[in-house]
């Protein structure tokens, strides 16, 4: 940006500023902000769940799971205390469902509750370990899987 000084024997300099770059930066970000603005400002409309913090009403039927990182970037699961591979996770997961299915009186029988998976996942370990879990105790056919946390202290608020 310069400043012209005049010119042809004036003795006063002009002191006009080009405003056009400006204008033309200003219109660019109006611009910009009305794309923008609607993407942000969509979202779809659900009505989330209250969170309480209830008690686990834990039943001999369900299997509990501990999952950890391991040494080398490997996965350690545990069922109840027994550390299993991921083929006797399935193995042992197949037939503790058509244990409990048969014991109901069969999957035609009315009334039949499948069991819960709980699982307790260490804080540091990996997502693929405890996704891997999921994974194969879904294929196993366990509908319910869920996680078992410490909840807060007491008088505490998390944000």
């Amino acid at each position: 940006m310069a400043i012209n000084v005049g010119g042809g024997g004036a003795e006063k300099p002009l002191s006009d500023i080009n405003t056009t770059p400006l204008v033309d930066v200003m219109l660019v970000m109006l611009i910009i902000f009305l794309i923008a603005v609607p993407v942000v400002v969509q979202n779809v409309k659900v009505k989330l769940p209250d969170v309480r913090n209830e008690p686990t009403a834990t039943k001999p039927q369900n299997v509990s799971l501990v999952v950890r990182g391991g040494a080398g970037d490997t996965c350690e699961v545990y069922w109840n205390r027994t550390p299993v591979t991921s083929k006797e996770l399935l193995d042992r997961a197949v037939a503790a469902l058509k244990a409990e299915i048969d014991r109901q009186g069969g999957p035609n029988a009315p009334g039949v509750e499948l069991p819960e998976v709980h699982i307790r996942g260490d804080v540091d370990t990996p997502y693929r370990c405890i996704g891997g879990t999921i994974y194969t105790m879904q294929q196993a056919g366990f509908a319910k899987v869920g996680f078992i946390s410490t909840p807060p202290p007491q008088g505490t608020t998390e944000r």
